[in-house]
């Protein structure tokens, strides 16, 4: 049986920002991608937003590692020369009834440490963004977008150039842990190549960081609690471009919905615009975009931008969420679970990492590497 130091189970966004971390600190890292290449989950199929840390609860993980993790990842595109840009974004009141939960994102958002918030008057977000049609809006300098396939191969970058590795074509069947509470090592059953040959491998350290695919990674452990394997949920989220020029130089948010943060607008690095993500909970991933939901986005849209032209309404891609609360249930933190949770030693595994996880991929590396 082969061994390693330590072994990562997934290649998108966070799983190499957690293997940077670690081939950083000198460990022995092999990433373990199941699919062709890196980043095609979670991590190819989001906004690539740069949040500010506005909506989580604070002290959670989410509002911790995302102020953390956004002037990491500002300073590490800037060092690195990976695209991003600070457009800013509009949080908006789209009427009357909701400016009380715009105020409570403000007070949130303080609470967080985000103290270069600004209240618009309707006037004032009518002389930014003369398009918008609201009754009072929040502006948010720090929010930005990243080029999250250049941010990957940065990332993956700074893996080999440490002396990690990362093997595709890679699946983790199965594997076993220790008795727990008790040192040794984590054995992982891998399905390798077209040829799908069978390895077996030996590791002191095991991150499953595998996404949509986490808790049933983690359920192929032999010998970890059940305790240790929370519930999870799926929501997709359509995304539809739009075929023209949108009038707007900031991001566009409403006030969150239940599940997400709404149909927004989101700008490319090329100033192209797109909308979403909706939600609709689903039973198993599913990556189709269905043309009908264009009416919906539509009405989503002209409440706060009534010169949308529905037909310039283009279906885009679709993202899913793992999420940790199902619908109605409110929302909930990322679980990042280490021996004092599962009480096996080297093993951490990420649940629920949605939203703001590309925000704080740095911020989450350092924290696992620090686990382990």
């Amino acid at each position: 049986m082969e061994s390693v130091d330590c072994v990562v189970i997934g290649g998108g966004v966070i799983g190499l920002a957690c293997a940077r971390a670690l081939a950083q600190a000198g460990r022995e890292v092999l990433v373990l991608e199941r699919e062709a290449s890196f980043g095609q989950g979670i991590s190819s199929r989001n906004s690539e937003v740069i949040h500010a840390g506005l909506y989580y609860p604070p002290g959670s993980l989410k509002a911790t590692l995302c102020r953390q993790g956004r002037e990491q990842l500002y300073d590490y595109c800037a060092g690195r020369g990976i695209g991003h840009a600070r457009t800013g974004k509009l949080v908006v009141a789209a009427n009357p009834d909701q400016i009380a939960a715009l105020k409570a994102i403000r007070s949130r958002a303080e609470a967080n440490g985000v103290a270069d918030l600004r209240w618009l008057s309707r006037e004032q977000v009518s002389a930014l963004e003369p398009a918008l049609d609201c009754h009072a809006g929040l502006l948010s300098p720090s929010t930005g977008i990243v080029d999250s396939h250049g941010l990957m191969l940065g990332l993956l970058a700074d893996v080999e150039g440490h002396g990690g590795l990362l093997a595709c074509h890679s699946r983790v069947s199965a594997g076993s842990v220790t008795e727990t509470g008790k040192g040794g090592g984590i054995q992982l059953a891998i399905v390798s190549g077209a040829a799908e040959e069978r390895l077996q491998l030996s590791a002191r350290a095991v991150i499953n960081a595998a996404g949509l695919d986490a808790l049933a990674v983690a359920g192929t452990l032999s010998g970890l609690p059940e305790h240790a394997l929370p519930r999870s949920w799926f929501a997709r989220g359509s995304y539809f471009s739009y075929s023209g020029k949108v009038p707007f130089s900031h991001l566009v948010y409403p006030v969150p919905e239940p599940g997400g943060l709404g149909v927004h607008l989101t700008l490319d690095l090329a100033g192209g615009g797109k909308f979403g993500p909706d939600v609709e909970w689903v039973d198993s991933p599913d990556y189709s975009v269905d043309p009908a939901r264009a009416d919906h986005f539509y009405a989503a849209i002209r409440r706060w931008w009534p010169g949308v032209e529905c037909d310039r309404l283009v279906p885009g891609y679709a993202g899913v969420r793992p999420k940790l609360a199902g619908p109605g249930m409110g929302d909930s933190d990322f679980r990042i679970d280490g021996s004092t949770v599962h009480g096996v030693p080297g093993l951490v595994n990420l649940f629920g990492i949605e939203s703001p996880g590309l925000t704080a991929c740095l911020a989450i590396g350092e924290h696992v590497a620090g686990m382990v």
